[in-house]
């Protein structure tokens, strides 16, 4: 388990700490922190804005992102190396870090609800609105969600994926007889979905890595919901469970 001084960027360090300070503190100095290193106090997105932060670059539909580059339900978002975006796509909220590949699935041509995501490399957190069902794909995995807050990473050996909260079913592409139901209300099975192991040993326990509450707690508002846990007297600092 990684604490918040332990993150892997000195950027995604800032963040999490000034989210930390502006959700869990009602304090002048909390929400100064915070708006210093977001430039903006976390809320919902105005109509027609999909991009809420850009570090680095960021390519949408084979064009240079910018704040004004809107997203769509089908779109392909690719971050560079040393680049990450946090977004929006209707009632999805998406932290996509450094050096990934995702391509989305809307409902229908145009539409802004996201019925599924393929993630073709690296690492994306993502949240889902409650009672629509999204189908997610990556080269070892096929997951499928309700009401999701989730977290996975992609490599060419494993699938790391966390349900932080709502209902998961999970397959291992190359395995069917590999599957495992997850009902989690805080980060509580993490998994690795492998290729290649004996049939039924495909998914294996994992430890919870590489995300935070703070940032859940971020991509929620920007779809204007909360996330299904508190924290009271503004004392959390990191993820609470480890395995």
């Amino acid at each position: 388990m990684r604490r918040i001084e332990e993150a892997d960027d000195p950027r995604r360090r800032l963040l999490i700490r000034a989210l930390a300070a502006g959700f869990f503190s009602g304090s002048l100095a909390g929400r100064e922190a915070l708006a210093q290193a977001l430039g903006t106090t976390p809320a919902a997105l105005p109509p027609g804005r999909s991009i809420y932060r850009i570090d680095g670059q960021v390519v949408v539909d084979g064009q240079p992102a910018t704040l004004d580059t809107r997203i769509g339900g089908n779109s392909t978002v690719e971050t560079l190396a040393a680049s990450e975006v946090v977004y929006a796509v209707g009632e999805s909220a998406f932290i996509q870090r450094s050096e990934s590949r995702v391509t989305l699935a809307a409902v229908e041509r145009d539409s802004m609800v996201v019925a599924g995501l393929n993630l073709l490399t690296g690492k994306i957190l993502s949240v889902f609105p409650s009672g629509k069902a999204v189908r997610l794909a990556t080269k070892n995995a096929t997951i499928g969600i309700r009401g999701t807050g989730v977290y996975m990473e992609n490599d060419p050996e494993q699938t790391y994926f966390c349900t932080c909260y709502g209902i998961s079913d999970v397959v291992a592409n190359d395995d069917p007889t590999s599957q495992e139901t997850v009902a989690a209300t805080h980060h509580d099975k993490p998994l690795y979905i492998l290729t290649g192991a004996p049939a039924g040993e495909n998914i294996r326990a994992a430890p919870f890595i590489n995300h935070t509450d703070q940032e859940l707690m971020l991509i929620e508002t920007l779809v204007g919901r909360r996330t299904p846990f508190v924290f009271p007297g503004g004392q959390y600092q990191g993820p609470r469970r480890g395995y």
